[in-house]
């Protein structure tokens, strides 16, 4: 891995362990498919409390992945798409890096 690649992959750190949790995994699935929402919307037709959902997004918050800006007198959050896009070609890299050293693997068990 590059350098650059290999800092951004430290930067990426946050994005993973903030989505290793199933209820801001939730959350940021529901922004990805609803844009902009509201904790209200956020909450709607889940047990999950307004309160635990304030927590989780500022932790996506944390981590880059969402942003809140006001709309009226609400609090509306939004998903940063390209924080997901990023974390997204380091897993492909990956990815990338594990099926070439299988090939290699496979190449020389087969070789001998």
């Amino acid at each position: 891995m590059s350098p650059s690649r290999g800092s951004a992959l430290e930067n990426s750190a946050p994005i993973f362990a903030a989505l290793g949790d199933a209820t801001r995994l939730h959350v940021v699935a529901r922004l990805a498919r609803g844009g902009p929402m509201s904790i209200t919307q956020l909450t709607e037709g889940s047990e999950v409390t307004r309160q635990a959902v304030t927590k989780h997004l500022n932790v996506l918050a944390g981590a880059g992945l969402v942003v809140d800006f006001k709309r009226g007198r609400e609090r509306v959050w939004e998903l940063r798409k390209q924080q997901l896009e990023e974390a997204g070609k380091i897993l492909d890299e990956i990815s990338q890096r594990w099926d070439d050293a299988i090939g290699r693997l496979k190449a020389l068990v087969e070789g001998e």
